[in-house]
């Protein structure tokens, strides 16, 4: 199933600003800063570990979420399509999706889901995206399930496996 069925058919918001950039030595600590709600807090880890756990896997692919030129979340992928020699069925996970607190409910993550998406779909030789979720009341599944996510059945460590067929 492709995302243009989740979200009943959304993309980015029209006139959207929002935008995937890198983080640089000059925006790091900003990006530390931002936090989800403290109900969400046990469902996502800091951007302070993600960032530090990027840089000791070379498959790690992160970038700051933008609303104009405000910093507003994070994401990481596990893309395995980065190492040297890729294995010849690769794959991609949504590692970490954060969009900060005050900036919730307002289209963010979902215009900012949707370019991570089509990102995903440019890597070569990869068919689904994958994330996980912890489940419980203030868990992200029913965000991505209506981006088009489906549960595959599979717990990883106590959490949701969901799976986006990128081919649909």
């Amino acid at each position: 199933m492709r995302f243009s069925k989740g979200f009943k058919g959304h993309k980015a918001p029209k006139g959207s600003r929002v935008s995937l950039r890198p983080i640089t030595k000059d925006t790091v600590r900003t990006f530390t800063r931002l936090e989800v709600a403290p109900e969400q807090r046990d469902y996502v880890a800091s951007n302070c570990e993600s960032l530090a756990e990027a840089n000791f896997h070379v498959e790690a692919w992160y970038r700051g979420i933008y609303l104009g030129n405000e910093p507003v979340g994070f994401v990481m992928l596990y893309d395995e399509t980065l190492r040297d020699e890729p294995p010849e069925a690769p794959a991609v996970s949504l590692w970490r999706f954060m969009v900060a607190a005050p900036f919730q409910r307002r289209g963010i993550g979902k215009a900012a889901l949707a370019q991570v998406i089509e990102h995903v779909r440019s890597r070569p030789k990869v068919e689904m995206l994958f994330t996980t979720c912890v489940p419980g009341e203030a868990s992200p599944e029913p965000f991505f399930v209506a981006a088009g996510f489906q549960p595959t059945g599979e717990v990883d460590d106590d959490e949701v496996v969901l799976a986006l067929d990128l081919e649909d």
